[in-house]
């Protein structure tokens, strides 16, 4: 068992919703932060039928057993029953409660108009696991092949354990929930979607290669978004001295599901799919680094029309990160670095890569290996 980085609130001190992709741990994390707490798991089927025809069944148990002051009431899967939020809103306004509301899909309660309690809840999202709270358990080679996942990276068989994982996606979070019409066309795009993993996405290629239109495809990678399976980076758009390129990256949040869905096999240092699920998990500690700081600022790409470019972009340039998945870093790969700093301002620029040992440039760019690089990351010496 390892100590989650995120940490919510102290018990019966605020309402908030707690998002992450399927077997992030929210569950396991809610447990070890509210051992008393009064949970109502929607998983459970009887639960679920009786509030989805009921939700003022909740107030009304509530009510006939109201929790002691300080107690967090706990609802697992709110998106199955989003008329239960307005219940809760009213508890909150005239009983004073205070409730942790978990799920990996707000696309049901935002699209469904139900109730998002009028910013008067926090928001916090449980990534997979990051290379700081491994710690000690930390193998990078392990993780590209294995993904993030707590129960997943941790098995001695995650191959089987990550196609039960796609198939329980397809089935309870797509399907279950009618997410698409077209099932079948929704898993090849899947598939398609995964050679897409780090790249900027072109809609009509994607479309080209599972059957559908255009238009479909950008409504499935909204559903990937939605429910938590993959993110974009959009591109920096404060350009200072000439146009840059507009189109916006995209990453899933598992690099193990990648591995899987593009059948990738095991995967060796020095292949291009290696350096390929590098970059993933490069995007995925810089991507968890900034939903548990609390950072003020996003997360985005740089990239020049000719194709030169920098993989992140932290805040107003702050940070600038090239991943590289290479032992010997040459002027080739600090391309990128060097041509942001003729064109922009940026703070420190880092290049993270598999050398020995960290070193710094003439001009200043730090090459990071890819321990050094996730210690001051976490440590708090980066940004």
């Amino acid at each position: 068992m390892f100590k989650r980085t995120l940490v919510l609130p102290p018990s019966g001190t605020a309402t908030f919703f707690l998002w992450g992709p399927r077997q992030a741990g929210k569950s396991t994390l809610l447990k070890r932060s509210y051992p008393s707490g009064r949970w109502i798991d929607l998983l459970k089927s009887d639960e679920f039928r009786r509030y989805v025809t009921r939700p003022e069944l909740l107030r009304q148990e509530v009510e006939a057993e109201p929790p002691d002051p300080g107690r967090q009431i706990i609802i697992d899967e709110v998106q199955k029953v989003p008329a239960l939020l307005d219940e809760v809103h009213w508890m909150m306004e005239n009983l004073g409660l205070h409730f942790a509301l978990c799920g990996s899909s707000a696309r049901k309660v935002r699209r469904g108009a139900a109730n998002l309690l009028g910013g008067r809840a926090l928001r916090y999202e449980l990534r997979g696991m990051t290379a700081g709270e491994l710690a000690g358990a930390f193998d990078l080679d392990r993780i590209l092949n294995t993904g993030y996942l707590p129960r997943i990276c941790q098995s001695t068989r995650p191959c089987p354990l990550l196609d039960a994982y796609i198939a329980d996606y397809l089935k309870e979070e797509v399907a279950a929930e009618g997410l698409v019409r077209n099932l079948p066309a929704f898993s090849g795009f899947l598939d398609a979607a995964a050679l897409s993993d780090t790249e900027p996405v072109n809609f009509s290629n994607v479309a080209r290669e599972c059957g559908v239109s255009s238009r479909t495809v950008r409504s499935y990678f909204d559903i990937l978004e939605d429910t938590l399976l993959g993110r974009w980076v959009p591109a920096w758009r404060k350009r200072r001295k000439r146009r840059l390129a507009a189109a916006a990256k995209f990453y899933f949040s598992d690099v193990g599901v990648v591995n899987r869905l593009a059948r990738r096999g095991r995967l060796e240092r020095g292949s291009e799919l290696y350096g390929k699920a590098f970059e993933n998990w490069v995007h995925h500690e810089l991507a968890a680094w900034v939903a548990y700081t609390g950072f003020d600022g996003g997360l985005t790409h740089w990239r020049l029309p000719s194709g030169v470019e920098v993989d992140f972009v932290l805040g107003d340039m702050d940070l600038a990160v090239e991943a590289k998945a290479s032992a010997v870093i040459g002027r080739h790969h600090l391309r990128g670095l060097r041509s942001v700093a003729a064109e922009e301002d940026p703070g420190r620029r880092v290049i993270v890569c598999l050398e020995a040992r960290p070193r710094r440039t003439r001009d200043g760019i730090e090459v990071l290996p890819a321990g050094a690089f996730v210690e001051r990351l976490w440590g708090g010496g980066l940004v």
